[in-house]
């Protein structure tokens, strides 16, 4: 890949975060022109331009993605995730032969840390964060936690050496496109229905899923979730030396053993980690996460004592199950990265006993919303919708039984309506189920307004 990338002009599809990344990456690595297309006009790029001023050889062509900025002396086209392989501008790159990929293949071409790689429906960020915090206290000299967790990969480059490591969160969106990427030690969480507007089918989405084992050997490690038949299967087909993770014993990697989280080898527990009760983490969604991560560092040459250690500590990331305030004997928690129903039905079993108000809602992406209304029927006394999913999600929560929902078309009302309706010892709960991007840039921004409303709601409760 470097040989198409030194000294010959690259194109690179979309400047959100891991474009302006790729960008960055190729003008630094010898490309002699790095030209940059984006649908959004250069006026609301401006955030993306900055960072990139320093290098006379990046262009923009803001305002479209025409077809023409592919040429038969284009070495490399660059397509951030999500951006459908629909374009006429990547169907002529394939007219031409020029080989289409996507920013974490680039970032792995110059990568020269040892890689983990997380892949799921669920609990990718959560998990590569533990990943990245056992790796930290071990014996690697420098870890960093990357790719669609929010730092894309691209930007990590240089800042980790073979002496340090990389985990990484990877969507199906990033997988679909790579060519030789190739994790040392490769995690598959588990499998649902998510993303079906862009992929088009389930086999499409877990045939990028899969793709994450495709390039490894047998030095590798290949780690899976005995408790998820869709993950499971793999073990049929995985190059790399197998270890699992599951709420029971297990062959080889991480299970319970009585109340413990302990280490397998060869069937037997080879080493206590921590009880389940001690974990930093809440929810049974979390207890996965936290085996998850454990095999998949011990595979990567961490100590049973460093893993012990950071699953009891660990606190829960921004807009994951993320206290923001008590108001009146409520408390209100941001999950807006539960993006897809399962997500909510996680994030509503993380609080048994517990009778929840919940403000769900967004953009869909043509998930089914039958199992989660029957959750929400067994967890929910109120639903508040809003955005452009409110009432499909309305006539699931009828289907199954209830009743008790009412409809506001933005967040702004559902909050309110939460403030006034939510009694002492309830949740409020934001898990929308759906994208951010009907009203919001992304995840983040719904939850910054999420926590800014409560934050207003507190401020009015303290002034009576």
């Amino acid at each position: 890949m470097i040989d198409l990338i030194r000294r010959r002009p690259v194109v690179v599809v979309g400047l959100a975060r891991s474009g302006a990344a790729a960008a960055a990456l190729l003008a630094e690595k010898g490309a002699s022109e790095v030209i940059v297309t984006d649908l959004r006009p250069a006026a609301a790029l401006q955030q993306e331009l900055a960072g990139l001023k320093r290098y006379d050889r990046i262009t923009l062509a803001a305002g479209a993605n025409p077809p023409e900025l592919i040429t038969p002396e284009i070495g490399l086209v660059i397509k951030s995730p999500g951006i459908p392989r629909s374009l006429e501008l990547f169907r002529r790159a394939e007219t031409l032969e020029i080989a289409v990929v996507s920013e974490i293949e680039l970032a792995y071409a110059f990568m020269r840390a040892p890689l983990i790689g997380v892949t799921g429906t669920n609990g990718k960020t959560t998990t590569t964060a533990l990943i990245a915090a056992m790796l930290d206290g071990a014996r690697w000299s420098g870890a960093v936690a990357a790719g669609n967790i929010g730092v894309p990969l691209c930007s990590v480059v240089d800042r980790v050496g073979p002496a340090g490591a990389v985990a990484a969160e990877l969507s199906s969106f990033q997988l679909a496109d790579i060519r030789q990427f190739r994790p040392a030690v490769a995690l598959f969480l588990n499998f649902g229905g998510d993303h079906l507007d862009y992929h088009g089918s389930l086999e499409s989405y877990y045939r990028a899923k899969v793709r994450l084992f495709e390039n490894q050997g047998r030095g590798d490690f290949a780690v899976l979730n005995g408790g998820d038949p869709a993950v499971a299967r793999l073990q049929e087909t995985v190059k790399g030396r197998l270890l699992w993770f599951d709420r029971a014993p297990v062959e080889c990697g991480a299970g319970i053993a009585g109340d413990r989280l302990t280490l397998f080898n060869g069937g037997r527990a080879t080493a206590d980690l921590c009880a389940v009760e001690e974990l930093a983490l809440p929810g049974e969604h979390n207890l996965e996460n936290a085996l998850a991560a454990a095999a998949a560092s011990w595979a990567a040459g961490v100590s049973p004592e460093a893993i012990g250690r950071v699953l009891r500590s660990f606190q829960p990331l921004a807009h994951r199950l993320e206290p923001v305030a008590e108001i009146g004997g409520v408390q209100y928690i941001n999950d807006s990265k539960g993006t897809n129903p399962e997500a909510v039905i996680r994030a509503l079993r993380s609080f048994p006993g517990k009778r929840k108000v919940l403000l769900a809602g967004g953009r869909d992406k043509e998930s089914d919303f039958a199992d989660l209304a029957a959750v929400i029927k067994e967890e929910v006394r109120l639903l508040l919708l809003f955005g452009e999913s409110r009432a499909k999600l309305a006539r699931a929560a009828e289907e199954a039984g209830f009743d008790a929902f009412e409809q506001f078309a933005g967040l702004e009302e559902a909050v309110e309506a939460a403030r006034r309706a939510a009694r002492p010892g309830e949740i409020v709960l934001l898990s929308p189920a759906c994208t951010s991007w009907d009203m919001f840039a992304d995840y983040e921004a719904r939850a910054d307004h999420f926590k800014t409303l409560v934050a207003d709601l507190s401020e009015e409760e303290e002034s009576l």
